[in-house]
Protein backbone atom coordinates (compact mmCIF):
# COMPACT_ATOMS: atom_id res chain seq x y z
CA UNK A 1 0.00 0.00 0.00
CA UNK A 2 1.56 3.29 -1.13
CA UNK A 3 0.47 6.94 -1.27
CA UNK A 4 1.94 8.89 -4.20
CA UNK A 5 1.15 11.86 -6.40
CA UNK A 6 0.93 11.51 -10.16
CA UNK A 7 0.92 14.06 -13.03
CA UNK A 8 -2.08 13.58 -15.32
CA UNK A 9 -3.48 15.39 -18.35
CA UNK A 10 -7.22 15.46 -18.99
CA UNK A 11 -8.78 16.63 -22.27
CA UNK A 12 -10.68 19.89 -21.96
CA UNK A 13 -14.43 19.40 -21.53
CA UNK A 14 -16.57 21.03 -24.25
CA UNK A 15 -17.11 24.64 -23.16
CA UNK A 16 -15.84 23.52 -19.72
CA UNK A 17 -19.35 22.27 -18.92
CA UNK A 18 -20.12 19.33 -16.57
CA UNK A 19 -16.50 19.51 -15.45
CA UNK A 20 -16.78 17.29 -12.36
CA UNK A 21 -18.45 14.41 -14.19
CA UNK A 22 -16.01 14.80 -17.10
CA UNK A 23 -12.98 14.59 -14.79
CA UNK A 24 -14.47 11.71 -12.83
CA UNK A 25 -15.09 9.67 -15.96
CA UNK A 26 -11.61 10.35 -17.36
CA UNK A 27 -9.79 9.55 -14.10
CA UNK A 28 -11.75 6.36 -13.46
CA UNK A 29 -10.97 5.09 -16.97
CA UNK A 30 -7.28 5.85 -16.45
CA UNK A 31 -6.85 4.18 -13.05
CA UNK A 32 -7.00 0.49 -12.16
CA UNK A 33 -9.42 -1.03 -9.65
CA UNK A 34 -6.69 -1.19 -7.00
CA UNK A 35 -6.03 2.57 -7.07
CA UNK A 36 -8.04 5.04 -4.99
CA UNK A 37 -7.96 8.80 -5.85
CA UNK A 38 -7.29 10.85 -2.71
CA UNK A 39 -6.49 14.42 -3.80
CA UNK A 40 -6.96 16.25 -7.07
CA UNK A 41 -5.92 19.69 -8.30
CA UNK A 42 -5.91 21.44 -11.68
CA UNK A 43 -2.61 23.34 -11.93
CA UNK A 44 -3.02 24.78 -15.41
CA UNK A 45 -5.28 24.92 -18.45
CA UNK A 46 -4.33 24.97 -22.12
CA UNK A 47 -6.57 25.06 -25.15
CA UNK A 48 -6.74 21.27 -25.28
CA UNK A 49 -6.14 19.88 -21.78
CA UNK A 50 -6.18 20.38 -18.01
CA UNK A 51 -2.80 19.89 -16.35
CA UNK A 52 -3.58 18.04 -13.13
CA UNK A 53 -1.92 16.48 -10.09
CA UNK A 54 -3.61 13.45 -8.58
CA UNK A 55 -2.86 11.94 -5.17
CA UNK A 56 -3.57 8.21 -5.23
CA UNK A 57 -3.51 5.22 -2.88
CA UNK A 58 -1.97 2.26 -4.72
CA UNK A 59 -2.39 -1.45 -4.08
CA UNK A 60 -5.64 -1.01 -2.23
CA UNK A 61 -9.00 -2.70 -2.70
CA UNK A 62 -10.47 -1.44 0.57
CA UNK A 63 -12.55 1.11 -1.33
CA UNK A 64 -14.69 -1.67 -2.74
CA UNK A 65 -15.24 -3.37 0.60
CA UNK A 66 -16.11 -0.14 2.40
CA UNK A 67 -18.37 1.28 -0.29
CA UNK A 68 -16.58 4.64 -0.27
CA UNK A 69 -17.75 7.66 -2.19
CA UNK A 70 -15.44 8.86 -4.93
CA UNK A 71 -13.77 12.24 -4.32
CA UNK A 72 -15.64 13.31 -7.47
CA UNK A 73 -19.08 12.29 -6.14
CA UNK A 74 -21.33 15.34 -6.20
CA UNK A 75 -24.88 15.82 -4.91
CA UNK A 76 -26.19 19.32 -5.75
CA UNK A 77 -28.00 20.92 -2.86
CA UNK A 78 -31.69 21.49 -3.40
CA UNK A 79 -32.20 24.17 -0.76
CA UNK A 80 -30.25 26.69 1.28
CA UNK A 81 -31.19 27.04 4.94
CA UNK A 82 -31.15 30.72 5.86
CA UNK A 83 -32.04 30.72 9.54
CA UNK A 84 -28.31 30.95 10.37
CA UNK A 85 -25.29 32.40 8.59
CA UNK A 86 -22.42 29.90 8.29
CA UNK A 87 -19.06 30.20 6.55
CA UNK A 88 -16.45 27.73 5.34
CA UNK A 89 -12.88 29.04 5.43
CA UNK A 90 -10.37 27.14 3.29
CA UNK A 91 -6.63 27.66 2.89
CA UNK A 92 -5.12 25.03 0.56
CA UNK A 93 -2.22 23.20 2.18
CA UNK A 94 1.28 23.35 0.76
CA UNK A 95 0.92 26.09 -1.88
CA UNK A 96 2.54 28.98 0.02
CA UNK A 97 -0.66 30.91 0.68
CA UNK A 98 -0.06 34.48 1.81
CA UNK A 99 -2.53 33.89 4.65
CA UNK A 100 -2.35 30.39 6.10
CA UNK A 101 0.90 29.34 4.51
CA UNK A 102 2.50 28.77 7.91
CA UNK A 103 1.51 27.28 11.23
CA UNK A 104 -1.52 29.08 12.58
CA UNK A 105 -0.99 32.39 10.78
CA UNK A 106 -4.53 32.26 9.37
CA UNK A 107 -5.99 32.14 12.89
CA UNK A 108 -6.52 35.94 13.12
CA UNK A 109 -8.45 35.85 9.84
CA UNK A 110 -10.49 32.89 11.09
CA UNK A 111 -11.34 34.70 14.31
CA UNK A 112 -12.48 37.80 12.40
CA UNK A 113 -14.67 35.74 10.06
CA UNK A 114 -16.08 33.79 13.02
CA UNK A 115 -17.39 37.00 14.60
CA UNK A 116 -19.58 37.58 11.53
CA UNK A 117 -21.23 34.16 11.37
CA UNK A 118 -23.04 31.64 13.53
CA UNK A 119 -20.73 28.74 12.63
CA UNK A 120 -17.31 28.74 10.99
CA UNK A 121 -16.14 25.50 9.38
CA UNK A 122 -12.40 25.30 8.86
CA UNK A 123 -9.56 22.80 8.78
CA UNK A 124 -6.32 22.11 10.67
CA UNK A 125 -4.12 24.07 8.25
CA UNK A 126 -5.90 27.29 9.26
CA UNK A 127 -5.67 27.14 13.05
CA UNK A 128 -2.95 24.59 13.89
CA UNK A 129 0.04 26.39 15.38
CA UNK A 130 2.25 23.75 17.00
CA UNK A 131 1.58 24.26 20.71
CA UNK A 132 -1.20 26.79 20.08
CA UNK A 133 -4.77 26.45 18.91
CA UNK A 134 -6.94 29.53 19.30
CA UNK A 135 -10.09 28.44 17.50
CA UNK A 136 -13.19 30.51 18.22
CA UNK A 137 -15.89 28.65 20.14
CA UNK A 138 -18.24 28.62 17.14
CA UNK A 139 -15.70 26.80 14.93
CA UNK A 140 -15.98 23.26 13.57
CA UNK A 141 -12.52 21.72 13.14
CA UNK A 142 -12.77 19.42 10.11
CA UNK A 143 -10.11 17.61 8.10
CA UNK A 144 -9.75 18.98 4.56
CA UNK A 145 -11.12 16.00 2.62
CA UNK A 146 -14.20 15.92 4.86
CA UNK A 147 -14.85 19.60 4.09
CA UNK A 148 -14.59 18.74 0.40
CA UNK A 149 -17.17 15.98 0.83
CA UNK A 150 -19.37 18.35 2.85
CA UNK A 151 -19.38 20.89 0.02
CA UNK A 152 -19.89 18.13 -2.55
CA UNK A 153 -23.04 17.13 -0.66
CA UNK A 154 -22.00 13.58 0.31
CA UNK A 155 -21.42 13.99 4.08
CA UNK A 156 -22.73 16.01 6.99
CA UNK A 157 -21.25 17.09 10.32
CA UNK A 158 -22.61 16.45 13.80
CA UNK A 159 -21.36 18.43 16.78
CA UNK A 160 -19.98 16.43 19.73
CA UNK A 161 -19.24 17.19 23.38
CA UNK A 162 -15.90 15.36 23.26
CA UNK A 163 -14.17 12.69 21.19
CA UNK A 164 -12.33 9.58 22.24
CA UNK A 165 -9.01 9.90 20.43
CA UNK A 166 -6.58 7.14 19.46
CA UNK A 167 -3.00 8.44 19.31
CA UNK A 168 -0.46 6.67 17.06
CA UNK A 169 3.22 7.54 17.54
CA UNK A 170 6.11 6.50 15.31
CA UNK A 171 8.84 4.44 16.88
CA UNK A 172 11.92 6.68 16.95
CA UNK A 173 15.62 6.01 17.28
CA UNK A 174 15.72 8.83 19.85
CA UNK A 175 13.36 7.80 22.64
CA UNK A 176 13.09 11.33 24.01
CA UNK A 177 10.89 12.34 21.05
CA UNK A 178 8.44 9.53 21.81
CA UNK A 179 8.42 10.57 25.47
CA UNK A 180 7.81 14.21 24.53
CA UNK A 181 4.81 13.14 22.45
CA UNK A 182 3.30 11.05 25.24
CA UNK A 183 3.87 13.93 27.69
CA UNK A 184 2.01 16.27 25.34
CA UNK A 185 -0.95 13.86 25.36
CA UNK A 186 -0.83 13.69 29.16
CA UNK A 187 -0.76 17.49 29.37
CA UNK A 188 -3.91 17.65 27.22
CA UNK A 189 -5.58 15.13 29.48
CA UNK A 190 -4.76 17.11 32.60
CA UNK A 191 -5.63 20.60 31.30
CA UNK A 192 -8.79 20.34 29.18
CA UNK A 193 -9.98 16.77 29.69
CA UNK A 194 -8.64 15.31 26.43
CA UNK A 195 -9.90 11.73 26.21
CA UNK A 196 -7.10 9.51 24.87
CA UNK A 197 -8.21 5.90 24.70
CA UNK A 198 -4.67 4.64 23.99
CA UNK A 199 -1.23 5.66 22.74
CA UNK A 200 0.07 3.10 20.23
CA UNK A 201 3.72 3.01 19.15
CA UNK A 202 4.03 2.16 15.45
CA UNK A 203 7.05 -0.10 14.92
CA UNK A 204 8.32 -0.21 12.24
CA UNK A 205 7.33 3.41 11.64
CA UNK A 206 5.61 5.04 8.69
CA UNK A 207 7.84 6.25 5.90
CA UNK A 208 6.71 9.74 4.89
CA UNK A 209 8.89 11.57 2.36
CA UNK A 210 8.37 15.21 1.43
CA UNK A 211 8.77 16.54 -2.11
CA UNK A 212 7.51 19.29 -4.43
CA UNK A 213 5.47 18.79 -7.59
CA UNK A 214 6.22 20.42 -10.94
CA UNK A 215 3.69 23.15 -10.09
CA UNK A 216 5.53 23.98 -6.83
CA UNK A 217 2.98 22.38 -4.48
CA UNK A 218 4.23 20.52 -1.43
CA UNK A 219 3.57 16.81 -1.83
CA UNK A 220 5.33 13.54 -1.09
CA UNK A 221 5.11 9.79 -0.79
CA UNK A 222 3.99 7.49 2.04
CA UNK A 223 4.84 3.81 2.52
CA UNK A 224 3.57 1.50 5.25
CA UNK A 225 0.06 2.92 5.57
CA UNK A 226 -1.28 -0.62 6.00
CA UNK A 227 0.35 -0.70 9.45
CA UNK A 228 -1.72 2.31 10.51
CA UNK A 229 -4.84 0.67 9.06
CA UNK A 230 -4.07 -2.50 11.05
CA UNK A 231 -3.97 -0.48 14.30
CA UNK A 232 -7.25 1.25 13.47
CA UNK A 233 -8.93 -2.04 12.56
CA UNK A 234 -7.70 -3.64 15.80
CA UNK A 235 -9.26 -0.89 17.94
CA UNK A 236 -12.41 -0.37 15.84
CA UNK A 237 -15.29 1.07 17.85
CA UNK A 238 -13.08 2.24 20.72
CA UNK A 239 -12.29 5.72 19.32
CA UNK A 240 -13.94 8.63 17.48
CA UNK A 241 -10.88 10.40 16.06
CA UNK A 242 -7.25 9.66 15.17
CA UNK A 243 -4.09 11.63 15.97
CA UNK A 244 -0.81 10.58 14.35
CA UNK A 245 2.71 11.78 15.16
CA UNK A 246 5.36 10.55 12.74
CA UNK A 247 8.61 11.62 11.10
CA UNK A 248 8.47 13.36 7.72
CA UNK A 249 11.72 12.92 5.81
CA UNK A 250 12.70 16.37 4.60
CA UNK A 251 16.14 17.25 3.15
CA UNK A 252 18.31 18.93 5.81
CA UNK A 253 18.79 22.01 3.65
CA UNK A 254 15.01 22.55 3.57
CA UNK A 255 14.98 23.16 7.33
CA UNK A 256 17.49 25.97 7.14
CA UNK A 257 16.07 27.42 3.93
CA UNK A 258 12.50 27.39 5.23
CA UNK A 259 13.25 29.37 8.38
CA UNK A 260 15.79 31.72 6.80
CA UNK A 261 13.74 32.85 3.78
CA UNK A 262 11.33 34.93 5.88
CA UNK A 263 8.25 32.97 4.91
CA UNK A 264 8.99 32.93 1.16
CA UNK A 265 9.32 29.14 0.94
CA UNK A 266 6.34 26.77 0.75
CA UNK A 267 6.06 24.65 3.91
CA UNK A 268 7.55 21.29 2.80
CA UNK A 269 5.79 19.20 5.48
CA UNK A 270 2.16 20.11 4.92
CA UNK A 271 1.56 18.43 1.55
CA UNK A 272 2.46 14.87 2.52
CA UNK A 273 0.66 15.33 5.86
CA UNK A 274 -2.51 16.23 3.96
CA UNK A 275 -2.14 13.11 1.82
CA UNK A 276 -2.07 10.97 4.97
CA UNK A 277 -5.04 12.58 6.72
CA UNK A 278 -7.13 12.70 3.53
CA UNK A 279 -6.60 8.96 3.07
CA UNK A 280 -7.49 7.92 6.60
CA UNK A 281 -10.47 10.28 6.84
CA UNK A 282 -11.86 8.83 3.60
CA UNK A 283 -11.19 5.19 4.52
CA UNK A 284 -12.57 5.34 8.05
CA UNK A 285 -14.92 8.33 8.02
CA UNK A 286 -13.30 9.76 11.16
CA UNK A 287 -11.61 13.07 12.03
CA UNK A 288 -7.86 12.67 11.50
CA UNK A 289 -4.89 14.96 12.04
CA UNK A 290 -1.09 14.63 11.86
CA UNK A 291 1.88 16.32 13.49
CA UNK A 292 5.52 15.85 12.41
CA UNK A 293 8.11 14.50 14.84
CA UNK A 294 11.62 15.91 14.81
CA UNK A 295 13.91 13.77 12.70
CA UNK A 296 16.95 13.76 14.97
CA UNK A 297 18.57 15.27 18.01
CA UNK A 298 20.79 17.31 15.71
CA UNK A 299 17.69 18.92 14.23
CA UNK A 300 16.36 19.63 17.72
CA UNK A 301 19.66 21.32 18.65
CA UNK A 302 19.80 23.43 15.49
CA UNK A 303 19.76 27.15 16.34
CA UNK A 304 17.14 28.83 14.18
CA UNK A 305 17.90 32.28 15.54
CA UNK A 306 15.18 34.92 15.43
CA UNK A 307 12.68 33.90 12.76
CA UNK A 308 10.00 35.76 10.85
CA UNK A 309 6.98 36.08 13.21
CA UNK A 310 4.71 33.91 11.04
CA UNK A 311 7.20 31.05 11.44
CA UNK A 312 7.63 31.43 15.19
CA UNK A 313 5.00 28.84 16.14
CA UNK A 314 6.97 26.24 14.19
CA UNK A 315 10.24 27.29 15.80
CA UNK A 316 9.23 26.98 19.47
CA UNK A 317 7.79 23.46 19.62
CA UNK A 318 9.35 20.03 19.89
CA UNK A 319 6.17 17.98 19.38
CA UNK A 320 3.91 20.13 17.14
CA UNK A 321 1.15 18.05 18.67
CA UNK A 322 -0.89 20.09 21.10
CA UNK A 323 -2.72 22.13 18.46
CA UNK A 324 -4.23 19.07 16.76
CA UNK A 325 -5.13 17.37 20.06
CA UNK A 326 -7.17 20.41 21.02
CA UNK A 327 -8.78 20.46 17.58
CA UNK A 328 -9.63 16.74 17.56
CA UNK A 329 -11.02 16.99 21.10
CA UNK A 330 -14.29 18.41 19.72
CA UNK A 331 -14.02 17.79 15.99
CA UNK A 332 -17.51 17.00 14.62
CA UNK A 333 -18.61 13.49 13.75
CA UNK A 334 -18.68 12.76 10.00
CA UNK A 335 -22.12 11.51 8.87
CA UNK A 336 -22.15 9.74 5.50
CA UNK A 337 -25.39 7.72 5.44
CA UNK A 338 -27.73 9.49 2.96
CA UNK A 339 -30.82 9.04 5.15
CA UNK A 340 -29.08 10.54 8.19
CA UNK A 341 -28.15 13.73 6.32
CA UNK A 342 -31.73 14.97 6.62
CA UNK A 343 -31.95 14.54 10.38
CA UNK A 344 -32.13 17.48 12.77
CA UNK A 345 -28.80 18.72 14.06
CA UNK A 346 -26.76 17.52 11.06
CA UNK A 347 -24.80 20.33 9.40
CA UNK A 348 -24.83 19.84 5.60
CA UNK A 349 -24.08 21.77 2.42
CA UNK A 350 -27.56 23.30 2.74
CA UNK A 351 -26.35 25.10 5.88
CA UNK A 352 -23.35 26.71 4.16
CA UNK A 353 -24.01 30.39 3.49
CA UNK A 354 -20.67 31.34 1.94
CA UNK A 355 -17.24 29.99 1.08
CA UNK A 356 -14.16 32.04 1.90
CA UNK A 357 -10.94 31.20 0.07
CA UNK A 358 -7.84 33.42 0.03
CA UNK A 359 -7.41 34.36 -3.61
CA UNK A 360 -3.96 34.11 -5.24
CA UNK A 361 -3.96 37.86 -5.61
CA UNK A 362 -4.40 38.31 -1.86
CA UNK A 363 -8.12 38.95 -1.66
CA UNK A 364 -11.15 36.98 -0.57
CA UNK A 365 -13.00 34.93 -3.17
CA UNK A 366 -16.45 36.29 -2.42
CA UNK A 367 -19.25 36.69 -4.93
CA UNK A 368 -21.08 39.80 -6.12
CA UNK A 369 -23.82 39.35 -3.53
CA UNK A 370 -21.30 39.63 -0.67
CA UNK A 371 -19.86 42.73 -2.34
CA UNK A 372 -23.33 44.26 -2.56
CA UNK A 373 -23.91 43.59 1.14
CA UNK A 374 -20.61 45.27 2.03
CA UNK A 375 -21.53 48.30 -0.07
CA UNK A 376 -24.98 48.40 1.53
CA UNK A 377 -23.45 48.55 5.01
CA UNK A 378 -21.04 51.26 3.88
CA UNK A 379 -23.97 53.25 2.57
CA UNK A 380 -25.84 52.78 5.81
CA UNK A 381 -23.10 54.63 7.74
CA UNK A 382 -22.09 57.02 4.93
CA UNK A 383 -18.61 55.47 4.77
CA UNK A 384 -16.11 58.23 3.76
CA UNK A 385 -13.61 56.17 1.78
CA UNK A 386 -12.59 55.27 -1.79
CA UNK A 387 -13.88 51.68 -1.56
CA UNK A 388 -16.38 51.94 -4.43
CA UNK A 389 -13.99 53.62 -6.85
CA UNK A 390 -11.08 51.37 -5.94
CA UNK A 391 -12.70 47.94 -5.51
CA UNK A 392 -15.75 48.18 -7.76
CA UNK A 393 -14.80 50.58 -10.55
CA UNK A 394 -11.09 49.80 -10.53
CA UNK A 395 -10.66 46.30 -9.09
CA UNK A 396 -13.62 44.62 -10.76
CA UNK A 397 -12.74 46.18 -14.11
CA UNK A 398 -9.23 44.75 -13.85
CA UNK A 399 -10.60 41.42 -12.63
CA UNK A 400 -12.99 41.09 -15.57
CA UNK A 401 -11.05 42.77 -18.37
CA UNK A 402 -7.40 42.91 -17.31
CA UNK A 403 -4.69 40.55 -18.46
CA UNK A 404 -2.78 38.22 -16.12
CA UNK A 405 0.06 40.72 -15.63
CA UNK A 406 -2.31 43.54 -14.72
CA UNK A 407 -4.18 41.31 -12.25
CA UNK A 408 -0.97 40.18 -10.56
CA UNK A 409 0.37 43.75 -10.39
CA UNK A 410 -2.67 45.73 -9.30
CA UNK A 411 -5.07 43.41 -7.45
CA UNK A 412 -2.65 42.72 -4.55
CA UNK A 413 -2.24 46.48 -4.08
CA UNK A 414 -6.02 46.86 -3.83
CA UNK A 415 -6.37 43.89 -1.45
CA UNK A 416 -3.63 45.25 0.84
CA UNK A 417 -5.03 48.80 0.83
CA UNK A 418 -1.85 50.19 -0.75
CA UNK A 419 -3.47 51.80 -3.79
CA UNK A 420 -6.49 53.94 -4.57
CA UNK A 421 -8.09 53.58 -7.97
CA UNK A 422 -10.38 55.90 -9.86
CA UNK A 423 -12.09 55.61 -13.21
CA UNK A 424 -12.74 58.71 -15.28
CA UNK A 425 -13.94 57.98 -18.82
CA UNK A 426 -15.32 60.29 -21.46
CA UNK A 427 -15.72 60.36 -25.22
CA UNK A 428 -14.04 63.15 -27.24
CA UNK A 429 -17.46 64.75 -27.58
CA UNK A 430 -17.81 64.78 -23.77
CA UNK A 431 -21.27 63.36 -24.32
CA UNK A 432 -22.78 60.64 -22.12
CA UNK A 433 -25.48 59.78 -24.68
CA UNK A 434 -25.20 56.50 -26.64
CA UNK A 435 -25.02 58.59 -29.83
CA UNK A 436 -21.85 60.21 -28.52
CA UNK A 437 -19.80 56.99 -28.42
CA UNK A 438 -16.93 57.30 -30.89
CA UNK A 439 -14.63 54.43 -29.87
CA UNK A 440 -14.21 51.89 -32.68
CA UNK A 441 -12.49 48.56 -33.22
CA UNK A 442 -11.74 46.28 -36.15
CA UNK A 443 -11.91 42.48 -36.12
CA UNK A 444 -8.67 40.61 -36.76
CA UNK A 445 -8.98 36.82 -36.71
CA UNK A 446 -10.98 36.08 -33.54
CA UNK A 447 -10.05 39.29 -31.71
CA UNK A 448 -11.09 42.95 -31.86
CA UNK A 449 -8.28 45.53 -32.17
CA UNK A 450 -9.07 49.05 -30.84
CA UNK A 451 -8.43 51.75 -33.39
CA UNK A 452 -9.77 54.72 -31.45
CA UNK A 453 -10.18 55.31 -27.76
CA UNK A 454 -12.11 57.11 -25.10
CA UNK A 455 -10.24 59.54 -22.90
CA UNK A 456 -9.05 58.20 -19.54
CA UNK A 457 -8.28 60.83 -16.94
CA UNK A 458 -6.91 60.22 -13.44
CA UNK A 459 -7.53 63.12 -11.07
CA UNK A 460 -4.33 63.08 -9.00
CA UNK A 461 -0.90 61.51 -9.04
CA UNK A 462 -1.74 59.72 -5.79
CA UNK A 463 -4.16 57.49 -7.65
CA UNK A 464 -3.02 54.42 -9.55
Amino acid sequence: MKLIERQVSIPVAPSHHSLISHIKKTVEVTLSDTVLPIRFVITGVTGVEYNCELGILEGMEIAKTRGLNSIFSFVPRKVERTDTFNAVFLVPTGIGAEIGGHAGDATPAARVIATACDTLVTHPNVVNASDLNEMPENTLYVEGSSITQLLMGTVGLQRVRANRVLVIVDAHETEVFVNDTVNAVSAARATYGFDCVKVVKLDPPLRMTSSFTNSGRASGEIEGLYRVCAVLDEHEGAFDAVAIASVVDVPDEYHKEYFRRDGKMVNPWGGVEAMLTHSLSMLYGLPTAHSPMLESQAMADFDLGLVEPRLAAEAVSFTFLQCMLKGLHRSPRIISHPEALGEAGIFTASDVSCLVIPDKQGGLELNFLELALILEEMGRVNFPGPYFSTVVLGGMTILEAGNAQQKDEYLPLIAEGKAIFSMALTEPTASWAPSGIEATAKQKDDQYIPVSYTHLTLPTSDLV
